[in-house]
């Protein structure tokens, strides 16, 4: 069964989005970690190192998974997951990292644990997706390298314009916590998208 029209601009669509709401929540991190572990480079090399690792863990994830489930549905579940812990952020952080700052104290343990405890489980589940949707629109060996740099290029210039959009516009007008519930409602939205449109993995030719 071969791609239905709507699937590949609807991935590329969430690829941007999603890498857009990835790295924006990674600015936010430093919002939720500054009023108790400083805005030094400890807290940003924190910061940095969970979300790489967590985008390990997603893509060696999303990897094993795509043999199994390949499916829209499957990314939108982790789409959806994500979006359900962001939620969970704003009304959380404060007593979690004044736990993590009790238990143990402002160090690179503290500034590590806290930043996993924001970003690790969410940005790991945002991770999935790139693999799986590159399995879902190759339909031949010979576009999976064309079809792998298209959706990991989109992904890396939402990256970069959640990064602009959080740190310039965003952050200065509406406070974190309140950005913190826009990306979660962007991220089911995209969910939404997933489930609505979702078809069958195309067959190899």
């Amino acid at each position: 069964m071969t791609p239905s029209r709507a699937l590949a601009p609807n991935i590329y669509f969430i690829a941007f989005t999603a890498g857009g709401v990835l790295m924006g929540f990674e600015m936010l991190g430093s919002r939720y970690l500054f009023p108790y572990f400083g805005g030094g480079i400890g807290t940003w090399a924190s910061l940095i190192s969970t979300v790489l690792c967590a985008l390990a863990i997603g893509y060696f994830a999303g990897s094993a998974i795509v043999d199994r489930y390949p499916s829209q549905r499957t990314i939108g579940l982790a789409i959806l997951i994500a979006a359900g812990w962001l939620a969970l952020v704003p009304a959380t952080a404060d007593t979690v990292m004044q736990d993590i700052l009790n238990s143990l104290g402002a160090g690179p343990a503290a500034t590590l644990s806290a930043s996993a405890a924001l970003l690790l489980v969410p940005l790991s589940l945002l991770g999935t997706f790139s693999p799986i949707a590159v399995s879902l629109l190759t339909r031949s060996a010979k576009e999976a390298g064309r079809v792998a740099g298209l959706v990991y290029g989109v992904s890396t210039i939402g990256n970069v314009a959640g990064t602009l959009l959080t740190t310039f516009i965003l952050i200065p007008s509406i406070g974190s916590r309140n950005i913190t519930y826009i990306f979660a409602v962007t991220l089911a939205l995209c969910a939404a998208l997933l489930f609505a449109t979702a078809t069958r993995r195309p067959t190899e030719i």
